[in-house]
């Protein structure tokens, strides 16, 4: 996990919007509960690396993006999951002692979930900087974590959708032009969505 920034080459005019504006918005919430977890104690899990890594947030989800070759979407899809994974585990909130793990993690699941063809946990181990064994640790913690709740319907895609695409106008310099597209490539596959139940999004990857 301790490696440079291994994806300064990245071309990043061909980095999706979704990974700029995610790595962005867990920037901001890594940094704010690392300062809460100066203030009162947190519980230690799995995902907690002893030390930060050297590696930001973006230029991990750009790796990620460049060597697992999974759909645009896909990186929605593992963002809904860390969503309700921390809503379903409030002790273990995202800092930068476990982003990049959950991050991993997320998207390996997200990518056996969505896409047709995905690498193993060798590879994206591989991809993250930890051991498979590691990985398959995290994963099923990440499962457990979750209750197994895999399932994202057309509307709960699209909130997130929309809570990306908001997060990008903020922070877009041409506020006063049209709302940009975060250009996700292609829609949630049908195979995702067993029920069309509704669902409110919570406070987004909550402190």
């Amino acid at each position: 996990m301790a490696e440079a920034e291994t994806t300064n080459n990245v071309e990043r005019e061909t980095v999706p919007k979704v990974i700029t504006f995610l790595s962005s918005l867990l920037q901001r919430v890594a940094e704010s509960n690392d300062h809460i977890r100066r203030l009162q104690s947190q519980n230690i899990s799995v995902f907690h690396g002893l030390t930060r890594p050297t590696i930001s947030i973006r230029s991990y989800l750009e790796r990620i993006f460049k060597y697992a070759n999974c759909s645009p979407s896909c990186f929605v899809v593992a963002y809904v999951y860390l969503d309700r994974f921390v809503q379903m585990q409030p002790s273990l909130p995202i800092n930068s002692f476990n982003v990049h793990r959950l991050l991993i993690t997320s998207v390996l699941v997200s990518a056996k979930f969505m896409d047709d063809i995905y690498y193993n946990n060798a590879y994206y181990a591989k991809v993250g900087g930890i051991s498979t064994v590691e990985l398959n640790l995290l994963e099923l913690d990440f499962l457990f974590g979750l209750g197994f709740q895999l399932n994202v319907t057309p509307s709960d895609f699209h909130t997130y959708c929309s809570f990306l695409q908001r997060e990008m106008w903020m922070q877009s310099p041409l506020q006063h032009l049209a709302e940009p597209s975060l250009n996700i490539g292609r829609p949630l596959k049908i195979h995702c969505c067993f029920n069309e139940d509704e669902s409110t999004h919570q406070q987004q990857l909550a402190v």
